[in-house]
């Protein structure tokens, strides 16, 4: 906005309309364009593209060249210290590094009990409103 144009105050109602028409365009956005995390090792890839590096490059972050080998061709999983290191280093979200494995699984008896908790059942249909507090220190 230029300075020649009025601010709009937010208790106005072209305030209150922009407010609105906001909330419409974050509902909609959120329940027709839903982005999913990309597969970790594409994230990695990816990342390694972005910032022209090599294999050899970030051997440290998964413990030699041998094992970058292994995790970007599937022959070995991730493991907790490579994810951490991933997102430390190269910045790649956590969220890309540990979603899209499909291997990982609950038991069928085990699935049944956890999906009968109704506030689980309600989080997984999109209520999502339960959030983890990420203010805590490390100590």
């Amino acid at each position: 906005m230029n300075s020649s144009e009025r601010a709009i105050e937010s208790d106005s109602p072209e305030g209150e309309e922009i407010e609105l028409l906001s909330l419409l365009v974050e509902k909609y956005e959120s329940e027709s364009h839903q982005l999913n995390a990309p597969d970790p090792i594409e994230a990695i890839k990816f990342r390694m593209e972005q910032m022209n590096l090599r294999q050899t490059d970030i051997a440290p972050l998964f413990g030699g060249t041998t094992r970058v080998s292994e995790v970007l061709h599937r022959r070995r999983p991730l493991t907790l210290k490579m994810i951490t290191l991933l997102n430390r280093y190269l910045g790649i979200p956590l969220e890309s590094l540990v979603t899209g494995n499909k291997e990982i699984k609950l038991e069928a008896e085990k699935r049944e009990k956890i999906l009968s908790i109704s506030s689980i059942q309600e989080y997984l249909k999109g209520g999502r409103k339960y959030h983890f507090d990420h203010s805590f220190t490390q100590r």
